[in-house]
């Protein structure tokens, strides 16, 4: 590490090694190579003097980036692309002279930015459903405790620790969804030339188009994709670029919706985040245990939420064929976007294999509210023994609004039921009250929406990417 510049966080302390890498300088370059040579056997297979030891001196070379040279040759001409041709012919002496045939700087940037997006995106589609897998163990595991549930972050009727487990599986299914549409339907950008005519091909063939469309085709096809673009300018089109921020977008919302749930539940005491042996929560109060993973999750995801505009305007101010003022941009914030999600998504998986329950803080506040929850059944209960249903309305009213004020203005435990099994309008449901209270009377179906939700739309999703599953998070702080 060198302390004396600045070195991106996303690299020293979030992302994974592996989404680093697939970002890397080494990963483009390298892509760059394999699209010369995929361009070069396409332009032999199609009849161009192009010849074999050419295609073979090219593939000698390959992995083998002589960085200096092109760095040399990139301080004198000012242009990326060129410098790499230059180096690589430089190794490839023969092939010299047919590297780059008839291509614009855009056939590798481009393309080699597509064929990264896809390996990002794949990365991401694996931790994003070995999540999934720990949410829905954690799901079946608590799918009959009950919790009390909120709305407007006041209390409300139960619900179950699993049921609510469901909803952030909710989101994470919509957008892994999201997620396989787009990389289902992932183009190149192409064999297209300077601004998508296709010229330089169409003067390469003699006028001929079948040949220039077979030629994208197959380089197409050595590149390991079903379709490039029907029509480009000298890009692909940049409003691409805010469809895959656009689902990471999604993918951060989603975890920060559950790490600012978790972060309040941390405070009630409910339920944790992992907490390890020796870590410190505070520099001041050693007695603290912050949510410091969760709220780092919020940080990073905030972060991503952000980029879809940043792409939006791109998208909006590419006059005509392309300018250039998305390239320095590109380089910022696809990547970025990617390690920052990446790190969100290590962040989630290390949670949520790892949450810690208190059941019995859970049941303590369950019956702090439960009372107030249960006076219809109490109600009913006691019509039905042939009671006024007005008269003890309004009697379970007026012991609410006491109970009520005492628990607020004193600090008292809440006595509704108490009160309810002293007043003598309640007798006929005095011995009923306690079997009425028990929670697992007020969670409607949560247990078995639980069950039937992760059954019918997890389990499949889980079923085919078993490949994914048990993915180890790396947290580096």
């Amino acid at each position: 590490m060198n302390r004396e510049i600045y070195e991106n966080p996303l690299i020293t302390r979030y992302a994974s090694h592996e989404m680093a890498k697939i970002f890397s300088d080494d990963t483009k370059f390298r892509l760059w190579r394999k699209l010369w040579i995929a361009l070069a056997e396409s332009e032999k297979e199609l009849g161009l003097p192009i010849t074999q030891s050419q295609i073979d001196a090219m593939k000698k070379y390959k992995d083998d980036v002589n960085y200096d040279v092109a760095e040399a040759r990139e301080k004198e001409v000012r242009h990326d692309v060129m410098s790499h041709v230059y180096a690589f012919g430089m190794q490839a002496k023969e092939a010299m002279p047919i590297i780059h045939l008839g291509a614009t700087s855009c056939y590798v940037t481009d393309n080699a930015e597509l064929l990264i997006l896809k390996e990002g995106l794949e990365l991401i589609k694996a931790k994003l459903v070995a999540v999934m897998d720990k949410l829905a163990k954690f799901a079946l595991r608590y799918k009959g405790m009950p919790a009390l549930g909120f709305t407007h972050l006041q209390p409300a009727q139960l619900t179950t620790v699993g049921k609510r487990a469901t909803l952030w599986l909710q989101d994470l299914l919509l957008d892994y969804d999201n997620l396989c549409h787009l990389t289902d339907t992932l183009k190149l950008r192409g064999v297209k030339g300077t601004t998508g005519t296709q010229a330089s091909f169409l003067s390469l063939f003699e006028g001929d188009g079948a040949k220039v469309d077979k030629l994208e085709a197959l380089v197409t096809e050595r590149l390991g994709l079903k379709k490039s673009f029907g029509v480009t300018g000298q890009t692909y089109p940049r409003k691409f670029d805010y469809n895959v921020t656009a689902v990471l977008s999604m993918i951060a919302q989603s975890a920060y919706k559950f790490a600012g749930d978790l972060r309040v539940l941390q405070n009630m005491k409910e339920m944790e985040e992992p907490f390890e042996k020796s870590q410190i929560g505070s520099s001041a109060m050693a007695y603290k245990r912050n949510p410091m993973r969760s709220e780092r999750m919020c940080a990073l995801a905030r972060f991503v939420v952000s980029v879809p505009v940043n792409e939006a305007m791109t998208a909006c101010t590419q006059w005509f064929e392309r300018t250039l003022d998305d390239s320095a941009n590109k380089r910022i914030t696809l990547a970025q976007a990617f390690l920052a999600l990446d790190g969100v998504l290590n962040l989630y998986n290390n949670i949520a294999e790892n949450m810690v329950v208190y059941d019995k803080i859970i049941r303590k506040h369950i019956m702090a509210e439960l009372p107030f929850m249960a006076t219809e059944e109490i109600l009913m209960a006691c019509v039905k023994a042939g009671g006024n249903r007005q008269e003890l309305h309004e009697k379970i009213r007026a012991h609410s609004m006491e109970s009520a004020r005492l628990v607020k203005t004193e600090g008292k435990e809440n006595d509704l039921i108490e009160r309810i099994k002293a007043d003598p309008a309640f007798r006929a449901v005095h011995d009923k009250i306690d079997s009425v209270l028990a929670p697992e009377n007020f969670t409607g179906r949560a247990e078995q929406q639980t069950e039937i939700f992760i059954r019918n739309e997890i389990q499949p999703v889980l079923d085919a990417n078993k490949a994914y599953l048990g993915i180890e998070a790396e947290i580096n702080v």
